[in-house]
């Protein structure tokens, strides 16, 4: 699940900084709060890869998604964009956590004892 969620996330914090660009050129947005605040999110999007497998780290992936999706509200464009990482994020936990059950089920016949007598 940590490589899936994780290429989502870094996908995330290039697609924050583009939107962040757009911002930048609204007349009634300061550059420096849309630097800060995309500069918090891409932080947390860099955090959020080495967390996702820790108790709470799916979730805020999950807040991580909604506030990308709110922020269509000063770049119409990240509405559509927020939707397509939420859906990404869905898929890489959901997927994800299939991927880690399998591999431990592999490990497990693994390291269990053949069942079938040998030929000698």
């Amino acid at each position: 699940m940590r490589t899936l969620c994780s290429s989502t996330l870094i996908g995330e914090f290039f697609v924050i900084g583009f939107a962040a660009l757009v911002a930048m050129k609204d007349p009634g947005l300061a550059v420096s709060t849309v630097w800060l605040v995309s500069g918090i999110a891409m932080v947390l999007c860099v955090l959020l890869c080495g967390m996702v497998t820790r108790p709470g780290g799916v979730a805020l992936g999950w807040a991580l998604q909604l506030a990308l999706i709110a922020s269509g509200v000063f770049v119409p464009t990240m509405y559509f964009m927020g939707a397509v990482f939420a859906a990404l994020w869905w898929a890489s936990v959901h997927f994800g956590r299939k991927v880690d059950e399998a591999k431990a089920r592999f490990a497990a016949q693994a390291d269990s004892p053949s069942t079938t007598p040998d030929a000698a």
